[in-house]
């Protein structure tokens, strides 16, 4: 094996990863089983069942669980079953999230509080399980929440999005810290605009899908093998000094300033 194989190889090893069912979850989930990682997949859409079939298809290990993140009872029953039928958990991508669009003065308390269940509770409550596990058995791991510019920057009209990915960065920088001493590393990935269902709408609207192609510094919108490569890094021991920090996937807009 080549030392960039042996660095980036993620063979032995198993990750788990929500939202899993399309997107970016989906190539995510894909990279890692092609980068040998044994798969857990989680999302609320049965979809992900065909997902799981098709990554066994092409050789891969892969597990799939269908839960709704949004309910407390739904994700005490996943640990659950996750510790009566695996032994480890070395790898976490906190992927799943909703985003629910609104003024603020007309912003309903349930998008908030589904906003939060989702986006922040569920890979709080997951992230806790899954570092006690790492920590049991011995097995230092790597722990990825992906947020969003929205961690970094205020856009209009969601604010319980924009509020809770600021939360999810925070987060994990406080998990990276507390877990340092068991050698868990915890980082995120910032995607920009990536072309998902979620930013359907706005790829739809020709006005608007030029606006965010210019906001970029290389002029076009993210696709979602974009991602792969950064959560194959942050998974691997290519990164194994690197915790606490945020990677921005985002075609440059970030720098961007004129």
């Amino acid at each position: 094996m080549s030392y960039v194989n042996q660095i980036f190889s993620l063979f032995g090893k198993t990750s788990l990863v929500t939202g899993a069912a399309r997107g970016n979850g989906k190539a995510m989930a894909t990279a890692l089983s092609n980068a040998g990682s044994d798969l857990i997949l989680v999302d609320i859409d049965d979809s992900v069942l065909e997902v799981s079939k098709q990554l066994k298809n092409d050789g891969g290990h892969c597990v799939a669980y269908i839960c709704d993140l949004s309910r407390e009872e739904d994700i005490d029953k996943l640990i659950k079953d996750i510790s009566n039928n695996h032994k480890s958990v070395d790898i976490l991508v906190n992927n799943a999230g909703v985003t629910f669009g609104g003024n603020i003065s007309e912003y309903s308390d349930n998008k908030w509080d589904l906003t939060y269940k989702v986006n922040l509770l569920a890979p709080y409550k997951i992230s806790k399980f899954v570092s006690q596990m790492m920590i049991d058995n011995s097995r230092p791991g790597s722990i990825i929440n992906i947020t969003s510019l929205n961690s970094e920057l205020a856009f209009p009209d969601n604010p319980a999005y924009v509020t809770f990915k600021g939360a999810l960065k925070q987060m994990t920088k406080s998990f990276a810290l507390d877990l340092g001493k068991h050698g868990i590393r915890c980082n995120n990935i910032g995607p920009g605009y990536i072309r998902t269902n979620m930013t359907k709408q706005s790829w739809s609207d020709p006005i608007r899908r030029k606006q965010r192609e210019d906001k970029t510094a290389l002029g076009r919108w993210g696709k979602p093998s974009d991602l792969c490569g950064v959560v194959i890094f942050l998974a691997s021991d290519a990164s194994g000094y690197i915790t606490g920090q945020d990677i921005y996937v985002d075609g440059g807009w970030m720098i961007k300033g004129l």
